[in-house]
């Protein structure tokens, strides 16, 4: 039987690796003794991804119908086993997906999904809805979004259904990357990127920031300026007094907030408010605060917090 015309260096790859140990055998993404001979362009490459690097289109891993052993260079129908050499191609070979791996991953078929997952079928469950594993410490307290897992990650715009990335489920419902995620969360932005709600528990800097904004009164000028807010982790709407710092939500108590109208002066707030104004006006009035009209604010400058500098200035 005459060679599949392989992929431009995938020839010299597999040639390498069949002499090699097999615990070598494969490439960067899988560690496994055969190749897929592809359906699309009749090509050699050691699995899907790198397939899919190479090339202008995608493979259909079920597709895939005959694969070459990376031992003895045999090709053959898909199966666990080398037919000639006997050697096995992957510690665990998912018929269906025909995925071979000689690492242990904890890898399971996932029916509903379509496709193997990772981490243990005992740990994960299929939500019927959100079309996607999750933890089974989400069972009863994650947020449905239908059909969730058929989204691309909000920051790296990769397909999640299929990612071989691990993808977090917010408070918000809408699923990210953990690698994207923690990535936001070390250059401090906390905001989901699909809706801003917080990715995290804020509590701890909403607190401090209570701290800042008591231990920095507004002018006597503006000390009775109040705005109307909508709070991005509620969604409910509510006026409060007017601060550079920030702008609470007098319904949850986030800062995570932004204008929807333009600050006035007057005493027309919520109860939460009022009692931010008395705290700021038992602790005096600041000697050193520079004039500024809030009317005349850009809306990103107070109500959108940065919330990297308030955590690195918590003790």
């Amino acid at each position: 039987m005459a060679d599949t015309d392989s992929a431009d260096g995938s020839s010299d790859v597999n040639e390498k690796s069949s002499d090699s140990d097999e615990k070598n055998l494969g490439c960067e993404h899988y560690r496994r003794k055969c190749a897929f001979i592809t359906p699309c362009c009749n090509k050699i490459y050691t699995c899907r991804v790198c397939h899919d690097e190479a090339e202008q289109h995608q493979i259909q891993r079920k597709d895939v119908r005959k694969v070459k052993c990376l031992k003895c260079a045999e090709q053959q129908p898909v199966a666990s086993n080398c037919r000639q050499c006997m050697v096995q191609f992957g510690k665990y070979f998912c018929q269906v997906c025909n995925l071979f791996d000689d690492q242990d991953k904890k890898q399971f078929h996932c029916d509903a999904c379509g496709i193997c997952r990772v981490g243990g079928r005992d740990n994960f469950f299929h939500c019927l809805k959100c079309d996607m594993c999750l933890h089974v410490g989400l069972r009863e307290s994650h947020k449905c979004v239908e059909n969730a897992s058929k989204s691309n990650c909000p920051v790296c715009l990769e397909l999640l259904h299929t990612s071989r990335e691990s993808v977090c489920m917010p408070p918000c419902g809408h699923p990210i990357h953990e690698t994207c995620m923690n990535g936001m969360l070390k250059t401090g932005n906390y905001a989901c990127p699909t809706c801003a709600q917080c990715l995290v528990d804020m509590k701890g800097v909403w607190e401090h920031l209570d701290e800042e904004i008591a231990a920095t009164p507004m002018p006597d000028e503006y000390k009775d300026y109040n705005v109307q807010i909508l709070c991005r982790d509620c969604h409910e709407e509510s006026r409060v007094l007017f601060h550079v710092l920030g702008l609470k939500c007098a319904a949850c108590g986030s800062y995570n907030t932004c204008r929807t109208q333009e600050p006035e002066q007057g005493a027309n707030v919520e109860e939460g408010s009022q009692a931010a104004a008395a705290t700021q006006e038992s602790n005096g009035q600041s000697e050193n605060v520079d004039t500024l009209d809030p009317r005349e604010q850009h809306t990103a400058d107070h109500s959108e917090l940065d919330v990297a500098d308030h955590r690195s200035n918590k003790h």
